[in-house]
């Protein structure tokens, strides 16, 4: 972690070592999720303090912020790929799905209005198999 800081000319930390390891291990976290990692690895840190390591990793291009639709934001350290996100509209998991044609932004917009596009965000909804199972009967 410390090599990946450094190399964004971020300062090493412990909250920032602790948050982006928590971001590493648990894929597509809310926050609340890496404040528990977070302080199961130091102890005692601030909502702000998680809050604002998060900021400097988004900013700094190691972590990627990610809202789907009626959800809080998540966090992940799959970055750079133009990936999406398939999301269970009965439990709320994520999965990542690779790129759905070719290099980013994948998708051509039919009118770019004079923007200079370089990333497409699609998130796909339906239910995931553990949400599909029958309910066994009593």
């Amino acid at each position: 972690m410390e090599d990946l800081l450094r190399h964004a000319a971020l300062r090493v930390t412990a909250p920032r070592k602790a948050v982006l390891a928590a971001v590493h291990e648990h894929p597509h976290a809310d926050t609340e999720t890496l404040l528990a990692a977070t302080r199961a690895r130091l102890g005692s840190v601030s909502h702000q303090a998680v809050y604002d390591v998060l900021r400097a990793l988004t900013g700094a291009g190691l972590v990627r912020r990610f809202q789907p639709a009626g959800s809080v934001a998540r966090y992940e350290a799959r970055v750079g790929d133009n990936h999406h996100h398939l999301v269970c509209r009965s439990c709320g998991a994520v999965t990542d799905v690779d790129c759905a044609v070719g290099e980013a932004p994948c998708l051509t917009a039919s009118d770019e209005a004079g923007f200079v596009v370089d990333e497409a965000e699609v998130v796909y909804w339906g239910t995931c198999p553990a949400c599909q199972s029958p309910t066994p009967a009593r």
